[in-house]
């Protein structure tokens, strides 16, 4: 019962995450959706299903190298933004292929090296401005005209995103704390929300959403550093709700200083 009661809430939240976020960056922006993907619903929904599933202290330590999964998540979408710039034919499906393995390699990079958990955060924190320094160029292209959504291209994505979010969170087990932690970090909801946009409209596009990813991923390092302190002091319940106030903090000062352009993107909307 509860590994159907799991799966079930896994299925329901990971579709919520993904169709929102889509029809966001469709309604409104593809930037306010990049900064969005940030949140970390995803991570958080694989921490808490490793510490409820397995221990709070499983989940704990797989929160550390939740941050190496950042960076590897990071790497993920530079990689995807490299693979559709140059590539027309099959883009979507060769970016994924080719952002997968990248996520992979930096993974097994770090998975051979004994870090500190004070290294690790350095390291994360440096790639996220080194990333923000490779997008900065990047222009913010909003969808003019977005394409009706209906039933069927709800439960697509809801499909899609399901089959992700069920294989990643069901790796630990088999892989351990480290990789479940480098699992947790991958980009869950972001991967199916970039092939949503990639297949239905331009790559400028999902380029928009790539390139203000970084900008909200402090509130995911907010979030994996408050799991890492509180999951054992406190329960999985009371830690989750704690490391989301955080992470909703960072969120909302960086949304206000992109006030101008969500005003505007509502405007337009």
């Amino acid at each position: 019962m509860m590994i159907s009661t799991v799966l079930i809430m896994k299925i329901l939240v990971s579709t919520l995450i993904v169709v929102s976020l889509s029809i966001i960056a469709e309604k409104v922006s593809p930037m306010i959706s990049g900064i969005l993907s940030g949140y970390p619903l995803g991570t958080a929904m694989a921490l808490f299903f490793y510490g409820l599933e397995i221990s709070p202290e499983f989940a704990s330590q797989s929160a550390i190298y939740t941050l190496v999964g950042l960076i590897a998540s990071q790497t993920f979408v530079y990689v995807y933004y490299w693979v559709s710039l140059r590539v027309t034919r099959f883009s979507p499906l060769i970016s994924s292929f080719a952002s997968i393995a990248a996520f992979l390699g930096v993974s097994f990079i770090f998975s051979q090296c004994d870090l500190s958990k004070y290294t690790i955060l350095f390291l994360t924190l440096v790639s996220v401005a080194l990333f923000i320094f490779f997008f900065r160029e990047l222009p913010d292209v909003k969808i003019e005209t977005a394409v009706k959504i209906g039933f069927y291209s709800i439960f697509m994505r809801a499909l899609m995103a399901t089959g992700i979010i069920v294989v990643i969170t069901s790796l630990p087990e088999i892989l351990g704390e480290r990789w479940a932690g480098f699992f947790s970090g991958f980009p869950i909801t972001l991967f199916p929300l970039i092939l949503i946009i990639h297949i239905r409209y331009q790559t400028a596009h999902v380029h928009t959403i790539i390139k203000n990813f970084p900008q909200g991923i402090g509130a995911l390092i907010l979030y994996s550093v408050s799991v890492y302190i509180l999951y054992p002091l406190l329960d999985i319940y009371m830690g989750t709700l704690v490391s989301f106030v955080g992470a909703t903090g960072y969120l909302l000062v960086v949304l206000n200083l992109k006030r101008e352009p969500i005003r505007d993107g509502l405007k337009q909307g």
